[in-house]
């Protein structure tokens, strides 16, 4: 190859935001800012405090993982504590929450005790390469320009959530890109341990709650993925 003859180089990639609103696939990593806080479970390295405003935040990318902007980037913080009150701490314990949830295939108003279980985690290594479906939003940065951001994830309880679930399962289970694929074909998840839990756990409470000699569900699989 001639170096210097770049007609066979790539197309560089496309700047243009993700339009605001929509609805895609995502894997989230946790970029380390090396604070600890063992009075609060804040260990292992991954929250970062600011060393201007005191506050401290988990510092998220997120990569779409399937669809027409697959591998495009997003950034967030989500807020673990700022001084200016517990808001910035709600606001980021929300998101986390619904981050589960959409994770998990948990519906929001599900408070049985396996769905409750599903919104735990051990600590915040157990969100490290975690995978949901989130709404593109955008905001300001430093410079005044427009970024794409998540700022909410999208949960059973929305019609976007099976819908892009299908998808995704058509798409192909044996695509190491799609979002949560394993996951929807109710596979092992080694990432998040509390995952099989729940997905056991609601499957031994369907098959208490069905008739006699109705058809259970298959084993392991939680609801919404069968």
């Amino acid at each position: 190859m001639n170096y210097f003859d770049f007609n066979s180089a790539a197309e560089q990639t496309s700047f243009d935001l993700i339009p605001k609103g929509t609805i895609v696939p995502v894997r989230m990593t946790i970029k380390p800012g090396g604070f600890d806080d063992a009075s609060q479970g804040w260990t292992g390295g991954y929250a970062t405090r600011s060393n201007k405003t005191g506050s401290v935040y988990l510092s998220c990318e997120f990569v779409v993982t399937a669809g027409p902007f697959a591998k495009r980037k997003l950034w967030s913080n989500i807020g673990l504590y700022s001084a200016k009150g517990i808001e910035w701490t709600n606001m980021g314990r929300t998101l986390l929450k619904a981050i589960l949830n959409s994770a998990r295939g948990v519906h929001p108003s599900d408070e049985s005790a396996s769905a409750q279980n599903a919104r735990r985690i051990n600590g915040f290594a157990d969100l490290e390469g975690i995978e949901f479906i989130a709404k593109v939003d955008w905001e300001r940065d430093q410079d005044g320009n427009d970024k794409c951001v998540v700022k909410s994830a999208v949960t059973p309880d929305h019609k976007a959530y099976a819908a892009l679930r299908g998808e995704l399962i058509n798409a192909g289970a044996s695509s190491a890109t799609g979002m949560g694929v394993a996951a929807f074909a109710g596979a092992p998840a080694p990432a998040q341990p509390s995952f099989n839990g729940y997905a056991q756990a609601s499957a031994r409470e369907q098959a208490q709650a069905a008739p006699a000699g109705a058809r259970g569900p298959a084993s392991g699989l939680p609801s919404w993925a069968q």
